[in-house]
């Protein structure tokens, strides 16, 4: 490792993670530099933070001059990694990171890494709750969001017997270089990000980039019933661990008269009932699988996954109830942002769905909702930039309303839904459109809710 003191770095894009990474270096006697598109006054409280650490800003714009003489640039997950200044900077010779990579060269323990198109938060989050119940020593972050710190902010608080547990988009993992996870877990790949990557194909390249870093002796747990996580099987040189909810698997885990069990070469360990699992849907069950296996393979006893598993709920803003009201429910899945979460969350329900859809577009294919929406939703209120492509692509599965904002969607819903149905914040889009992100998005929604009178 590279001694950062007197180091000129640049940290390009100042969110969670960018100001994880400023702070860092700082404090390791860096001489530390940010860039960020967004003027003083968007980003806010940050600025202040930065300059209190002695960090020179540079904000508002793209200043070239920045990126000249520094020995190495480290880039937050939302810049994309094929930047021109960032590839100009690399054919220069300036050392060229993402947070990750920063955070893994001084993470001290073991990692668990978690990735997927959906169900990376819920997953990681029940990872840590069952390591925590176990008493294995564990931390939880990456790309969680908060409360959970990102990864160079569990530097500090590191050791060298913990576990830390973190999830991992394709953003950051497309920037890995020495990244290591002892075990990593792969929960599904559908096509997202398309914005950004362009293809699925290098989506799920960017992916496996997790497995591509294992050594003899780690662990792939993937799933066994999505061919693009069968294939990351090539990509490790570790030992593969499966899970199904499908069929039985080994080894790994699968599902068997009603309970979840662990199995190598016949040897079977029951490790939770399927019936004491809280959180809604059959993906959640997939969820669990990969979290049991994780779990188990971390060393906790299966006796004590049994006990902890019925003791975890629902993650803020995935499938998150809210609150019942005049005898209608009222969901947050905010952190629904492609096409693929939202069908699973509809899945999660009967009937008498009004889903509340749109936000900020990914390059995705709505008709994909079309049989479930009329199969199941009562209406469909369109918000954000993303409604008139919505529209031309469902406008037959559903009654559809303009609805605009969250605001008057919630306002409608209020007045018209009837004991019985269910409410579901579920938008198949990004939410920079309208919101900061979908942590903001999920917030407002349930301020909205939580405000509507009895």
């Amino acid at each position: 490792m590279r001694p950062l003191e007197k180091m000129r770095a640049l940290v390009v894009g100042l969110g969670r993670s960018g100001e994880a990474a400023a702070a860092f270096l700082a404090a390791r006697g860096a001489r530390v530099s940010v860039t960020d598109t967004k003027s003083e006054e968007k980003l806010g409280a940050v600025v202040e933070r930065m300059r209190s650490m002695g960090v020179g800003l540079h904000l508002g714009g793209t200043d070239l001059k920045v990126f000249a003489d520094q020995d190495l640039v480290v880039v937050s997950p939302g810049v994309p990694w094929d930047l021109e200044r960032l590839v100009e900077a690399r054919a220069r010779g300036v050392e060229v990171i993402g947070e990750v990579e920063l955070a893994a060269r001084y993470l001290r323990g073991s990692v668990i890494g978690v990735t997927g198109a959906n169900g990376k938060t819920t997953t990681t989050a029940l990872i840590g709750h069952l390591l925590s119940q176990g008493g294995v020593p564990v931390q939880v972050g990456g790309n969680i969001g908060a409360p959970y710190p990102p990864m160079t902010a569990m530097v500090e608080t590191s050791t060298p017997e913990m576990w830390n547990v973190v999830e991992l988009s394709s953003f950051q993992l497309e920037s890995i270089e020495t990244f290591r996870a002892q075990i990593a877990v792969a929960l599904n790949v559908t096509p997202d990000h398309l914005d950004r990557h362009t293809t699925f194909e290098g989506y799920a390249a960017a992916k496996a980039k997790l497995f591509s870093t294992q050594e003899p002796g780690d662990v792939a747990v993937l799933n066994a019933d999505d061919a693009t996580c069968v294939s990351y099987r090539s990509h490790t040189r570790g030992e593969t661990v499966w899970f199904s909810r499908t069929h039985p698997v080994s080894p790994g885990v699968s599902v068997e008269g009603g309970w979840i069990v662990w199995d190598r070469t016949g040897a079977r360990t029951r490790l939770a009932e399927v019936a004491s699992i809280l959180i809604r849907g059959a993906h959640n069950l997939e969820n669990t699988l990969a979290a049991t296996a994780a779990a188990y393979l971390a060393g906790v006893a299966p006796e004590s996954i049994c006990r902890a598993v019925p003791l975890f709920r629902a993650v803020e803003h995935r499938l998150e109830f809210v609150r019942r009201l005049r005898g209608v429910d009222y969901y947050n899945d905010s952190k629904a942002t492609n096409v693929d979460a939202t069908v699973k969350a509809l899945e999660a329900f009967e009937r008498n769905l009004w889903v509340i859809l749109g936000g900020k577009d990914k390059g995705s294919d709505y008709t994909v909702l079309r049989d479930l929406l009329r199969q199941k939703a009562r209406g469909v209120l369109l918000v954000g930039a993303a409604a008139p492509l919505i529209r031309a692509q469902v406008s037959d599965a559903a009654p559809l309303l303009e609805a605009g904002t969250i605001e008057r969607a919630v306002s409608y819903t209020a007045e018209h839904a009837v004991p019985g149905d269910t409410v579901l914040l579920a938008p198949a889009c990004a939410s920079f459109d309208q919101f900061e992100n979908y942590e903001h998005r999920g917030k407002v929604f349930k301020q909205l809710v939580e405000a509507l009178p009895e």
